[in-house]
Formats: C-alpha cells, sequence, structure tokens
C-alpha cells in the first residue's frame, strides 16, 4: 500500500533513513535536521512523497519528489529526492519491487504536474548531505546524483535511466595549503597583461550580469547575485573593472567547510589561467578564514578538475546524474 506524506510518519521515515540509506554514506538524519532540510522547504509537497507499506502498516520503504516551475529546467523537470527501501536481502526482489512501486508513484506524479522528465541532479533545492570517506566525520552539503554503485543507482539504470554525467566528489584539507610559486608567477604573468585578482566591491567592479550569463549556469546566475548582495565574499578577477571571473563565496560553514557555490572565467577571457589563480586564491582566502577543509563536486570531464587536483584535491566519490523521458 502507497500513501502520501503525513507527519505522522515522522519517526518511521527516520528510522528507516538512518538504517538504511546512511549504508550509502549519507548523513543519519534528527527530527530537527530532517525537518529544516526536507520538510522545511519551500519547494516540499505532501503529494509528491510516498510511502510504501506492508499489509502490517510496517513502513518498507519510502521515495521523495521535487518540483517547481522556478527551479531550473523546472517547466519539464521532475526531480526525484531519493527513494529508500528496508534491506532484507534474504527477501530476494524485495528492493526491485519497492523501488518498481515508488519510482511509478514518483513518475505518476510529474506526469501530473506536467513534468516531461524525471531528474536526479544537482539542481534539485533538497540537498542531502554525505559523509566523506576516511575522514573524521567531514561532510559535504549536497549529493549531486545517486552515489555511483549503489541500489538505487543501479536500479535506475536497470528503469531506463541514463547517466548524463558523473559528478566527481573532491575533498583537500586545508591546514598545510599555500599557493606556489608556481602560481604566484601566474599572477605576475596575468597581471602584465590587465588582469587583477580580488575581493567583489560593487562601487568598483562592472559587469556581473554579463559574465554570469556568458557562463550559461543557470544555478550560479541565481545564487551568486544573492550571495554578493547579502555581502558573503568573493573572489573575482577583473580588466579595468570589468568582472572576468569569479571563485566563491568564501564562507565557513559552523562544521568547520569551506562553503563556495563555484568558479568561473568568462569565455572571452579564457587562456590567461584565470581560473586556476581564482581558485588557489579563494583556497587561501578559505585557510585565512580558519575553514579545516573544502569539498565540492565537479563533472569527471570538466576541465577545472585538473585545477582542484593541482591544488591537492582528490576524487573520494563519484555521483551519477541522470535523466528518463516520461
Amino acid at each position: 500500500m502507497i500513501k502520501t506524506w503525513e507527519h505522522r510518519y515522522i519517526p518511521e521515515t527516520l528510522e528507516l533513513w538512518n538504517r538504511e540509506a546512511v549504508k550509502d554514506g549519507y548523513k543519519e538524519f534528527s527530527e530537527e535536521t530532517f525537518s529544516e532540510l526536507i520538510l522545511e522547504n519551500k519547494y516540499f509537497d505532501p503529494e509528491s512523497v510516498f510511502l510504501l507499506f506492508d499489509e502490517d502498516e510496517r513502513l518498507m520503504g519510502f521515495a521523495i519528489g521535487c518540483t517547481g516551475a522556478d527551479l531550473p529546467l523546472g517547466a519539464e523537470a521532475g526531480y526525484i529526492t531519493c527513494m529508500v527501501s528496508e534491506g532484507k536481502e534474504a527477501e530476494g526482489d524485495s528492493f526491485e519491487e519497492n523501488f518498481t512501486l515508488l519510482l511509478e508513484a514518483l513518475e505518476t506524479r510529474f506526469r501530473l504536474l506536467g513534468k516531461t522528465q524525471a531528474d536526479v541532479l544537482f539542481f534539485n533545492p533538497m540537498m542531502l548531505p554525505w559523509y566523506i570517506p576516511d575522514t573524521p566525520g567531514h561532510e559535504h552539503n549536497n549529493a549531486p546524483g545517486v552515489p555511483v554503485g549503489c541500489r538505487m543507482h543501479e536500479f535506475l539504470l536497470r528503469s531506463g535511466y541514463a547517466e548524463r554525467a558523473i559528478e566527481c566528489g573532491m575533498y583537500l584539507r586545508l591546514d598545510d595549503f599555500a599557493i606556489p610559486e608556481t602560481i604566484m608567477s601566474k599572477a605576475r604573468k596575468a597581471e602584465a597583461e590587465g588582469y587583477r585578482v580580488g575581493v567583489y566591491d560593487p562601487s568598483i567592479h562592472r559587469g556581473m550580469e554579463g559574465m554570469l550569463d556568458s557562463l550559461g549556469n543557470l544555478l550560479w546566475r541565481k545564487q551568486i547575485p544573492e550571495f554578493a548582495a547579502e555581502g558573503a565574499p568573493l573572489i573575482i578577477v577583473e580588466n579595468s573593472g570589468m568582472l572576468a571571473g569569479f571563485a566563491g563565496p568564501v564562507i565557513r560553514q559552523a562544521n568547520g567547510r569551506a562553503f563556495f557555490a563555484g568558479i568561473g572565467v568568462h569565455p572571452h577571457h579564457e587562456g590567461h589561467g584565470l581560473g586556476t589563480l581564482l581558485f588557489f586564491n579563494m583556497c587561501e582566502a578559505f585557510r585565512m578564514v580558519s575553514a579545516e577543509y573544502i569539498s565540492l563536486f565537479t563533472g569527471s570531464e570538466n576541465p577545472a578538475k585538473s585545477i582542484y587536483e593541482k591544488a591537492g584535491f582528490r576524487t573520494v566519490k563519484s555521483f551519477a546524474v541522470m535523466r528518463r523521458e516520461l
């Protein structure tokens, strides 16, 4: 039996999440964090949350979906936030059966709302934190897809979902970070070409909107001006006062993690090593505000991945971005 969400199911839902989802590296939920990240999210829709019960009214699994016309791809996409099933492997195909019922319910809901595709990707505003392997409890604030190799990933592949990209979860401790001389040399060369790296000042720097439009990232287009308006420091590179690229914002989270939304360089200013300069300067800015570590995700084919690796980052977990046309 499948039911839609009611708050009275919170205890059972949390117990199942904390027993099963954590096996794939997700962080445990408390009632407070579950409410904050899911139930109080502006895009939470109880009609897009499905709970699967057996004949004895025992919760066997649940799925959470998310939609919103103002989200990136929101007009056509329904987002799958998660699917969780109990883990009694002795029952043979129980995972397959449970996931099939839950996925059918989600996709039916998406179609009813006029969506033409179902996606699992980082535009989903319901962010699921996960633990970084082999660290003292360090965590990343958002899973950018399905963990590669987990049951949900394998099930979606069997169900006709295509892998559109592989996102690499990367990690760096900041204890001993320092900008090497090779990067300082690049900075001197770029400065001779008219480029300067600094902190964004709206009274001096121009061209924020044009720079972001040129990068084609819908999430950055929305987030970066908001961060700037709130006064969060942005590392920028400019030429005669016009923005040529950004990195940041520079925000130290309460758990010691360095939070930033991204890094990008205007296509007209590529070829000067500006992305590398921005990134290394951002890492130094985080060290200066006592952030303990940086975690990020990037596409496995993204040229920026080599920049991160030069700074000492390593890939610690991989996620699949997936889609099926409805």
